[in-house]
């Protein structure tokens, strides 16, 4: 591989969460220090097999009415996230639109579902009564675009709104896309991130592909037996180092991509592109592997994807480098998952632990070194987060206390 020119980091002034484990950052904090899974029964629909899942539970704010067309569950768990006045994103963003104008601060969300589960209720009217529903709208409710222009109308933002969606990848490839639209000079600031909520259609598909489990997941189990969905909103601010009022919370330095292609649904077998990302973020950020102190896996608890991974950090790290998986606390998020687990990350160097892996009670085959339980007082000053698509399409961040990681 060619050598990568190094991108420059961005400050990250604040984020936001919302998921199985409650709403807030504090929330999920919790969850990841006692090891606890928020998995459960799934009450939203019916579903004609059981599967535990991340199903928010909170009550989610209703959209106002001069952006009604825009109301989805989807819309309903970003404005939750953007409102939760503990983590302080939402004045963080007025702060940043007084510093920057509206024109200079974009909106790249990363989503699967989008208004998914609204497209899948209007459908069932159309069975019965042979029409659509009068209030439904394709646009502003099922389209990818249609969580980040609701969020940035809801902010009054006017720079760079789009979405991306590659399965779930989604939103740590919003981040490195934000970031690039700071580095280019296009944005001073970016609200980033992902937001996925439960429908039928991934638990159906899913389950078409065996992939589901009956049972609360297992990642990096010898005996694990697939994936538990969930929802979830992980929303981020960057900004450019320069200019913001606020102090960072912490850096993004570099987000490495890759693209394996190697199958619709199945990594590459020796973890050609999970290693590509992680060696491109390192060579974006302009560090050496021995840097980083932990690792947030992926992790989704399949047979497949947890042995490659596990290859790839083999390749990459050797067996020097904590890691761990969490979504056995929260669910797969899908499109969100990136987006949740850069917090997860964060909390972790905020906090000084290292999160363990929940779920995991027999280690599989590896030589990478995973966390069962969570280690408390651990100095982590850069840390890295991988998020593994359908398609081959990978993310991996690199996070730090310092620029210079």
């Amino acid at each position: 591989m060619s050598a990568l020119n190094p991108i420059q980091p961005v400050a990250i002034t604040a984020y936001a969460s919302l998921c199985a484990c409650g709403m807030g950052n504090g929330a999920l904090y919790r969850s990841l220090l006692e090891n606890t899974s928020a998995l459960g029964g799934l009450s939203l629909f019916d579903l004609p097999f059981s599967t535990p899942v991340g199903e928010i539970s909170v009550p989610l704010p209703e959209i106002r009415p001069e952006l009604e067309a825009y109301n989805s569950r989807n819309s309903r768990v970003a404005l939750a996230a953007l409102y939760y006045a503990e983590d302080g994103l939402r004045a963080a963003l007025h702060r940043a639109k007084s510093t920057y104008g509206s024109g200079r601060i974009g909106v790249v969300i990363g989503t699967s579902t989008s208004g998914l589960y609204e497209t899948e209720t209007a459908y069932e009217t159309l069975l019965k009564e042979q029409r659509m529903p009068d209030d439904f709208h394709f646009l502003t409710r099922h389209a990818y675009q249609a969580t980040p222009r609701f969020l940035q109308l809801e902010l009054g933002l006017n720079g760079p709104c789009y979405a991306i969606s590659t399965a779930c990848s989604s939103a740590a490839k919003a981040m490195a896309a934000g970031q690039r639209l700071i580095d280019s000079g296009v944005c001073d600031a970016v609200l980033v991130g992902g937001v996925d909520t439960l429908c039928r259609l991934t638990l159906r598909g899913f389950r078409s592909l065996d992939l589901i489990s009956p049972q609360r997941c297992r990642p990096m189990d010898k005996n694990r037996r697939g994936i538990n969905i969930g929802e979830a909103a992980g929303l981020l601010l960057l900004e450019k180092r320069s200019g913001s009022q606020a102090p960072p919370l912490a850096y993004l330095l570099a987000v490495g991509e890759s693209s394996d292609a190697h199958h619709m649904s199945t990594p590459h077998p020796e973890g050609r592109g999970a290693a590509l990302a992680m060696t491109s973020a390192l060579q974006l950020a302009g560090i050496a592997a021995e840097r980083i102190d932990y690792v947030n896996l992926h992790a989704t608890a399949t047979k497949i994807n947890d042995r490659v991974e596990a290859r790839a950090i083999s390749e990459v790290f050797g067996d020097a480098v904590p890691c761990s998986g969490t979504k056995g606390i929260t669910g797969h998020t899908l499109g969100a998952a990136g987006g949740v687990e850069a917090i997860v990350s964060l909390l972790a160097m905020r906090h000084g632990f290292i999160p363990g892996t929940c779920g995991l009670e027999e280690m599989d085959d590896c030589i990478c070194q995973v966390i069962r339980e969570p280690l408390p007082e651990r100095s982590l000053q850069t840390v890295m987060s991988n998020s593994f698509g359908f398609g081959g399409n990978n993310a991996s961040m690199i996070f730090s206390t310092k620029t210079d990681g």
